[in-house]
C-alpha cells in the first residue's frame, strides 16, 4: 500500500470509528449583532467620512471650475481615484462576518472597475473627450451606492446622503 492510500485509510477510519459522535460545525453568524456590530460601523465610518468629503470635494470641482481647465479635471480625477483605492485597502483590512464581507469585496471590485474608468477619463486630452466620461462615470457609481447602501444597512447605520 502506498503512502497516500495509508493516509486516506487512517483519515477514512478516523473518520467513521464508533464512538465519536459526529457535531455539527456551528455557522458563524452571517451578520454582526450588538456591540461587535457597533464597533464594525464606527470602524466603517471612521475610514468613509474623510474619504467621502474628499471624495465631494473632488467631484464638486468637476461640476464647477474643472470644466474649463483640463489639468484641474485631471488632478481631480486622480485625487478622486486614489482616495477610492485608499478606502478599498482600509475598508479590506477589517475582519466582517461573512455576509458583510461579501458586500465589501464586491464593493471594492466595482470600486476598482470605477478606478480604472476614472484614470482613463482623468487622461483625456481634451475638455470635449472628458465630458464625454461623464455619463460612463455616473452609470459606474450606481453599484458603487448599492453596495454602500448594502453594507451600511447590516452595520445598523443610515444610507448614505445622496445629496
Amino acid at each position: 500500500m502506498t503512502t497516500a492510500a495509508l493516509c486516506g485509510a487512517a483519515l477514512l477510519a478516523a473518520g467513521c470509528a464508533p464512538g465519536q459522535p459526529a457535531r455539527p460545525a456551528r455557522p458563524a453568524p452571517t451578520l454582526a449583532t450588538g456591540a461587535g456590530r457597533r464597533a464594525l460601523a464606527a470602524r466603517y465610518v471612521a475610514i468613509a467620512q474623510p474619504a467621502n468629503r474628499r471624495l465631494e470635494i473632488d467631484f464638486d470641482r468637476l461640476d464647477g471650475r474643472d470644466r474649463r481647465d483640463l489639468a484641474a479635471a485631471q488632478g481631480d480625477l486622480r485625487a478622486a481615484a486614489s482616495t477610492e483605492h485608499l478606502f478599498d485597502r482600509r475598508l479590506l483590512a477589517i475582519a466582517f462576518p461573512p455576509a458583510t464581507e461579501a458586500q465589501v469585496r464586491f464593493l471594492v471590485w466595482v470600486n476598482e472597475s470605477r478606478d480604472r474608468l476614472t484614470a482613463t477619463a482623468a487622461a483625456a486630452t481634451s475638455l470635449r473627450q472628458l465630458a464625454r466620461y461623464e455619463p460612463r462615470l455616473s452609470t459606474a457609481n450606481q453599484p458603487v451606492e448599492q453596495a454602500v447602501t448594502t453594507i451600511r444597512s447590516q452595520l445598523g447605520l443610515p444610507p448614505p446622503d445622496t445629496s
